[in-house]
C-alpha cells in the first residue's frame, strides 16, 4: 500500500478493527460490531458533529438495521421525523409570488401508503443530517466497546503479518499507531483512506453544488410547507429543502470555482436569499457549502485489511436519497462478517464477498439517482433549462481552453453561460399565450417524477447475488425489480426476508432472525418437521448452527413467503434469504443442507468438508 510508515517512537495498540470516519456509515458498523461484542476505534477529523445538512431521506431499511443496533436508536431518529402529513408536497415553482406550475403530493393515494406501511415497522422519514449526526455520536460515546477518537486524522496505512497499522495525527490522535486486524474508510466522498491505499474513483461529475442553509420564520405559512420546492428563473435555479424549526437548504449549481457561489459564498447567498425568495422575510444563514454531484464508484472495495464503505466507495446524485442509505446498509453487511472473520468461523475469504454483493446494488442505485436527474429534465425542457445542458457546461469548463483562463474571465463566462442557459425560464413568469402554454406543458410532465421521490421497490427490492445466496437467485438489476416505485415482497434467494408481524412475540419477523454469524435462521409455518430434519443433519453443517423459527398460522401471510404451508426459507444474519422451496421437510432438507454445503464450505471450514 502506499502510505506513510509509523515509526517506532510511537506506541501501537491492538484493536479489532479501526473505522476510519464517524458518519452515518462509520458511526452504524461500530454500534453494530459493538452489539456482536467486538471493540473499535472510530477516529475522525471533525470534533463537533456536522452541521451543514446533507443527506435528509431516511429509509425504512435503515432504521431497521439501526433496530439491530437497538430499537431505542431507531426510535429516538424516527422521533425527529415531522408526520407525513407535513412533508409530503413535493413543488414546481417560478417565483414565490406566483402560483405553483405543479406539485406531487406523496399522501394523495391512501392505499399506497397503506401497502407502505405494511413492508415494515417504519416508513421512509425527512431527517436532516444535521439532526441525526448528535444521535449517532452520542450513542457512540456511551457505547463502552467503542473508542471515538475526535479531531484525528489518518496520516499512513501499511500491513503488518497478520494486522492493519495505523498513523494518526490532529490533536485527538496525538500521532498514535493503532494496529487492528482490519481498518474500514468510512471517511466520506472525499476520503483519505481511499486515497492512502491507492484505490481510484472512475465516473462522471454531473454538476458543481453550492447551498446556504438558513433559518426563515415566515417563508411559508404553517399549513404549506412543501418538503421540496425545484425553483427556475433567469438567474437561478435549483432546490429548497424544508428542514426541521423552520430551518432550510436552498441549493444551487456553478460551473467555476471562481464564481461567487464557491469563491465568496456567504456574501452569495446573503444576496441570493431575498433575490430568488423574496426581500419580505428575514433570513440566519447558519452555514453554506460546497460539493460536486457525481456518480462515481471505487475500483475495489477491498485491499488487503483496508475495506471501503459509503461514500469512500460510491457516490450518488442526490436525487434519489440513497447516499446515506446505502452505506448504512454497507455496514450491515460488512459487521457480520467482520465477526465471522474475526472469531475464527469464517476464513477473511468471506470479506470478498461484500464487495460482491454490494457493488451491484449500489450501481442499481448509482443508475436510479441518475436517471432521477436527468428525467427532471423532462418538466424543464419546455423552457430550455436542463440538467445535461449543466453537466455539458460543467465539463466544458473544467476542460482546456476555458482552464487557460484567468480566474476573473473563467467567472465572467460561467456567468454568462448560466444567464444564457436559463434566460428562457422568464416566460414561467408571464402572462400570455405562450407562458401559459409553457407552465401546462411543465405541469403535465411533473407526475411522471414520481420514481424520483418514492422508490419503494428499490428500499426493500434489491438483492443480492453472488456465492452466498442460492444461484438461482437474482443479481440487483434494473429488470429483478417488478416496479421502483411500488414494492411486491418476493422472497428469491438474495432478498431481505418480507415483513411480517409473528404471532408469538407480536414483533416484525426481522426481529428474530439470528445474529450469530454461524447461524441460519429457518422460518416455515411447518415448524415441527423441519425441527426433526433439521436435527438429523446438525452434523453436517457444524459449526455452522440452523434455527427453526415458527412463522405461526399460515392463513394470513402463506402467500407473503412464497412457500406454501410445508415449504421453508433459509435466512442469514442480516437478514437476507440464503435458500427457499416450497417442499415440505423431508422432501427438501437435503437440499437445504447441499445447498449451504456448496455456497458456504469454502467460506466456514464446515467439519465435514474439511
Amino acid at each position: 500500500m502506499n502510505a506513510a510508515t509509523p515509526t517506532a517512537a510511537t506506541a501501537g495498540q491492538d484493536v479489532p478493527v479501526v473505522v476510519c470516519g464517524a458518519g452515518a456509515t462509520g458511526a452504524t458498523l461500530a454500534l453494530l460490531l459493538a452489539r456482536r461484542g467486538i471493540r473499535s476505534v472510530v477516529l475522525d477529523r471533525r470534533t463537533t458533529p456536522l452541521t451543514h445538512p446533507a443527506a435528509h431521506v431516511i429509509n425504512a431499511r435503515t432504521f431497521e438495521i439501526w433496530r439491530d443496533i437497538d430499537p431505542a436508536l431507531a426510535d429516538e431518529v424516527f422521533a425527529l421525523a415531522p408526520p407525513i402529513d407535513d412533508v409530503n408536497l413535493i413543488r414546481w415553482q417560478g417565483s414565490f409570488d406566483s402560483s405553483p406550475i405543479g406539485h406531487i403530493d406523496l399522501a394523495s393515494r391512501p392505499e399506497q401508503l397503506d401497502r407502505v406501511r405494511s413492508h415494515s415497522d417504519y416508513l421512509v422519514s425527512h431527517v436532516g443530517q444535521h439532526l441525526l449526526m448528535p444521535v449517532l455520536w452520542s450513542w457512540l460515546d456511551r457505547e463502552p466497546l467503542v473508542e471515538v477518537r475526535y479531531g484525528t486524522s489518518v496520516a499512513g496505512i501499511c500491513e503488518r503479518d497478520e494486522s492493519v497499522v495505523v498513523h494518526t495525527s490532529g490533536a485527538g490522535g496525538d500521532g498514535a499507531t493503532l494496529q487492528a486486524r482490519f481498518a474500514i474508510g468510512a471517511d466520506g466522498a472525499n476520503s483519505a483512506v481511499r486515497d492512502i491505499v491507492g484505490v481510484e474513483m472512475h465516473g462522471p461529475t454531473l454538476a458543481k453544488m453550492g447551498s446556504a442553509f438558513f433559518r426563515c420564520d415566515t417563508l411559508y405559512p404553517a399549513s404549506e410547507r412543501p418538503l421540496l420546492t425545484w425553483i427556475y428563473q433567469p438567474s437561478f435555479a435549483g432546490v429548497l429543502i424544508a428542514h426541521a424549526d423552520r430551518h432550510y437548504v436552498l441549493m444551487g449549481t456553478y460551473l467555476h470555482t471562481a464564481q461567487r457561489m464557491s469563491r465568496e459564498p456567504d456574501a452569495y447567498w446573503r444576496d441570493t436569499l431575498p433575490a430568488v425568495l423574496g426581500a419580505d422575510h428575514e433570513y440566519d444563514i447558519v452555514s453554506t457549502g460546497t460539493w460536486e454531484m457525481t456518480t462515481q464508484t471505487a475500483d475495489t472495495f477491498r485491499r488487503g485489511r483496508v475495506l471501503l464503505a459509503g461514500d469512500a466507495a460510491h457516490r450518488f446524485p442526490h436525487t434519489g436519497g440513497y447516499g446515506l442509505n446505502s452505506g448504512v446498509q454497507d455496514a450491515h453487511n460488512l459487521a457480520w462478517k467482520l465477526e465471522a472473520v474475526l472469531s475464527g468461523v469464517a476464513k477473511p475469504t468471506l470479506l470478498d464477498t461484500y464487495e460482491i454483493e454490494r457493488r451491484p446494488v449500489v450501481d442499481l442505485f448509482a443508475r436510479h439517482s441518475v436517471a432521477n436527474h436527468f428525467k427532471l429534465d423532462d418538466v424543464t425542457r419546455h423552457v430550455g433549462a436542463t440538467n445535461r445542458m449543466l453537466q455539458r457546461a460543467t465539463s466544458a469548463m473544467s476542460r482546456v481552453p476555458c482552464t487557460w483562463l484567468p480566474d476573473g474571465r473563467a467567472a465572467a463566462l460561467a456567468d454568462r453561460i448560466v444567464g444564457l442557459g436559463l434566460g428562457r425560464t422568464r416566460v414561467i413568469a408571464g402572462v400570455g399565450r405562450r407562458a401559459v402554454r409553457a407552465r401546462d406543458e411543465m405541469a403535465s410532465d411533473i407526475p411522471g417524477q414520481l420514481a424520483h421521490f418514492v422508490s419503494t421497490g428499490l428500499e426493500f427490492g434489491y438483492r443480492y447475488g453472488g456465492p452466498l445466496t442460492d444461484g438461482r437467485g437474482g443479481v440487483a438489476k434494473d429488470d429483478d425489480l417488478d416496479d421502483v416505485v411500488e414494492y411486491r415482497p418476493r422472497t428469491d434467494p438474495g432478498g431481505r426476508l418480507p415483513h411480517s408481524i409473528l404471532p408469538a412475540t407480536g414483533e416484525s419477523v426481522l426481529r428474530s432472525v439470528g445474529r450469530d454469524p454461524n447461524a441460519l435462521t429457518l422460518v416455515t409455518f411447518d415448524v415441527d418437521a423441519w425441527r426433526a430434519a433439521v436435527d438429523k443433519h446438525r452434523d453436517d453443517l457444524s459449526p455452522l448452527r440452523v434455527d427453526v423459527l415458527d412463522l405461526g398460522p399460515a392463513a394470513d401471510t402463506v402467500d407473503l413467503y412464497q412457500v406454501g404451508e410445508r415449504g421453508a426459507l433459509l435466512v442469514r444474519a442480516d437478514g437476507h434469504i440464503v435458500w427457499r422451496s416450497n417442499d415440505g421437510a423431508d422432501d427438501a432438507v437435503e437440499d437445504a443442507v447441499g445447498t449451504v454445503r456448496r455456497l458456504w464450505g469454502s467460506y466456514f471450514p464446515l467439519d465435514r468438508a474439511r
